[in-house]
């Protein structure tokens, strides 16, 4: 008997209340769900916050080298105008005309000009050499104070020209014995770079700054037009000793809002660039992803609270199952004392713990003579490997497997019964898990069915089967010749018809006429007794051979042994002209001119009726539309051929 386990109702799950195990399994899936939000949230953020610090640094790079080479082109072009101007003194017109064309050809200047010792003048790329002095500007007074060939990058003024603000570089002019003799400028307007700054997405407070080394700010964007000094900030006293560039969070001197910042200094030139966002701008995709886990943990912990609704109503359902259950037990043993089946209960062992007084009936032994026995003795031994695949088959404490086998009573004899198997208990100790058998006497079911599997064998014998000859009948003929033309590329079909059998009725009678289909059908299917072949009465008296795997020749040889031993039965015949009976035979082989098998069959016929057109008793061989046959002369009553008798 199998082995089952299923948890015992009175085990732990009865101690434990259901809307307890439900309660904790919610707080227990919902404590898993939001750590996780909170865990993927709290890692999204950081990740987003260490790739907005990349970008910071990357674009405060990008921006340093770009003012740096904004810077540098003009630089370089300057000293070459410086170096000139030191050794020579130009012609105005050709002069201007190539501050012009260096104008030209760098778009960040808007104009250039010479000034003379006194600040005057002399020089300009503009249409007109302004008139005015440029001597109390500062860098004119930096330049004629400090000896020095450096580029000075001045702060932001508003231009005598334009009105528009303007970031001067400026260098100083030596005379050959090097005393000042002016200063070469450039003007850059401001917005050249705001025109580039504003191309990057920085959000609604983010910025760029462009600061002289000294903290005077040079450029801002958005654009700012108050005069800001940077030197006192956190950038220049702490950071910029440190590193030349760098990254942190600040509150912006421009707005009061906190911003994650970074800086650059420019290479080769006394300037630094910063850019600056704001967290919540750095955070904006990240806040959007986060209502969107927010909504996906929503419905999670809807399902949650569903399945726990769910569960808390299975496990409701379940105890008041097992209540009835157990109120419906004690009825099922009283019923099982009152019927006519046997109410048999099994352990593990497969011995017999409980046994209905009903076995007395069936098998006239008492109950106290099977308790504590194998189930296995009540069983014919032949059965009990039937009884132990049923029972492997069970499968739940639902599922029931029905097995008929042999017991024995106490007279000896056997009878039939027919087990019904069930699991019975549940419980967690494989040891203690039983099994009901309800078992019921079916020996005379039994006795009936045998019968009429016996009938139903004689009845289909006797449908395929011709009840004088014994040979099979017209239909199975059919049936036999269509499946084996359809498997074999050669077969033979052979048609028999005995000579004058009319005649031989009307001489000696329909009884005798009988006995001679007999006879002849017993020698027929002699021929294909031990064969793959089949023989029928095909009608009257007509019969067939199919021969599978028989080719023309050995078909018509087989004909031919056939009809000479029918000869040589020596049946008498006076309504013939040899005295005795004889059979004509048609023969017919597959080619690949036939149809189908009723094609092949009618070249046998065909045949057939060629040889009774011959005179009778011979084979004649329908072979690709030729009709070929062997005649015989007389024959002598010994069943021998004459010496007249000859083969074609």
């Amino acid at each position: 008997m199998p082995n089952r386990t299923i948890p015992d109702p009175g085990g732990p799950f009865r101690r434990v209340s259901p809307a307890a195990v439900v309660i904790a399994f919610a707080l227990v899936m919902t404590a898993c769900i939001l750590g996780v939000v909170v865990w993927k949230a709290l890692e999204a953020k950081t990740q987003t916050l260490d790739r907005g610090q990349t970008d910071i640094q990357n674009l405060a790079h990008s921006l340093a080298d770009h003012a740096s080479h904004t810077i540098q082109s003009a630089d370089i072009a300057m000293a070459g105008m410086v170096d000139l101007l030191k050794y020579r003194s130009p012609l105005a017109e050709r002069f201007n005309q190539y501050l012009a064309d260096t104008v030209s050809s760098l778009p960040q200047i808007r104009e250039i000009g010479v000034l003379d010792a006194d600040g005057k003048w002399l020089y300009s790329s503009l249409p007109q050499t302004p008139t005015h002095s440029n001597s109390d500007r500062n860098y004119f007074i930096h330049h004629r104070d400090t000896p020095g060939s450096g580029l000075r990058i001045n702060e932001p003024l508003q231009s005598r020209l334009t009105g528009r603000s303007t970031i001067i570089l400026s260098k100083r002019i030596d005379g050959l014995d090097g005393s000042f003799a002016g200063v070469l400028t450039a003007a850059i307007d401001s917005d050249y770079f705001n025109r580039f700054y504003r191309t990057f997405q920085l959000g609604p407070d983010g910025g760029i700054t462009l600061i002289r080394n000294d903290g005077i700010v040079l450029i801002r964007w958005p654009m700012s037009d108050k005069y800001m000094d940077f030197s006192r900030t956190d950038l220049f006293t702490r950071y910029l000793s440190l590193s030349s560039l760098g990254y942190y969070k600040i509150v912006s001197p421009f707005d009061g809002i906190a911003k994650y910042f970074g800086y650059e200094e420019t290479p080769h030139y006394p300037a630094l660039v910063t850019v600056s966002m704001t967290e919540d701008w750095l955070l904006a995709n990240w806040w959007r992803a986060l209502r969107t886990d927010a909504v996906v943990a929503g419905v999670l912990l809807c399902m949650i609270l569903l399945l726990a609704a769910l569960l808390l109503f299975q496990f409701r359902f379940r105890l008041k199952t097992e209540l009835a259950l157990r109120e419906r037990e004690a009825h099922y043993r009283l019923l099982a004392n009152n019927i006519a089946d046997i109410i048999i209960l099994i352990d593990a062992r497969g011995r017999i713990r409980y046994v209905s007084q009903s076995v007395e009936s069936v098998t006239g032994l008492m109950p106290k003579d099977l308790m504590g026995k194998s189930c296995f003795d009540m069983m014919h031994r032949d059965d009990r490997a039937g009884v132990q695949a049923a029972t492997a088959r069970l499968v739940g404490g639902d599922a029931v497997s029905t097995v008929a086998f042999r017991t024995s009573r106490a007279d000896g004899t056997l009878a039939w019964v027919e087990s019904k198997f069930k699991q019975a208990s549940v419980t967690d100790d494989p040891a203690r898990t039983e099994f009901l058998c309800v078992i019921r006497d079916v020996t005379e079911r039994k006795r009936m069915e045998d019968e009429l599997t016996q009938l139903n064998r004689r009845l289909t014998q006797l449908a395929a089967t011709d009840g004088l000859t014994g040979l099979t009948n017209r239909r199975t003929f059919d049936s036999f010749l269509r499946r084996e033309y359809e498997a074999h590329g050669q077969i033979s079909v052979l048609l028999f018809d005995i000579d004058n059998f009319k005649g031989y009725n009307d001489t000696y009678g329909h009884q005798a006429g009988d006995r001679c289909l007999q006879a002849v059908a017993k020698v027929i299917g002699d021929a294909t007794s031990d064969t793959p072949g089949l023989s029928a009465r095909y009608g009257g008296e007509e019969f067939a051979v199919v021969l599978p795997n028989v080719s023309e020749d050995g078909a018509l040889k087989a004909a031919e042994a056939i009809r000479l031993t029918v000869r040589a039965l020596g049946i008498p015949n006076t309504a013939a002209s040899r005295g005795y009976i004889t059979i004509s035979a048609g023969v017919a082989s597959r080619s690949r001119s036939t149809l189908n098998e009723a094609a092949l069959v009618g070249e046998s016929d065909a045949a057939l009726y060629e040889a009774k057109r011959l005179g009778r008793n011979r084979s004649v061989v329908y072979s690709s539309g030729d009709l070929q046959y062997v005649e015989t002369g007389s024959i002598q009553h010994d069943g021998e051929l004459a010496p007249g008798e000859k083969a074609r």
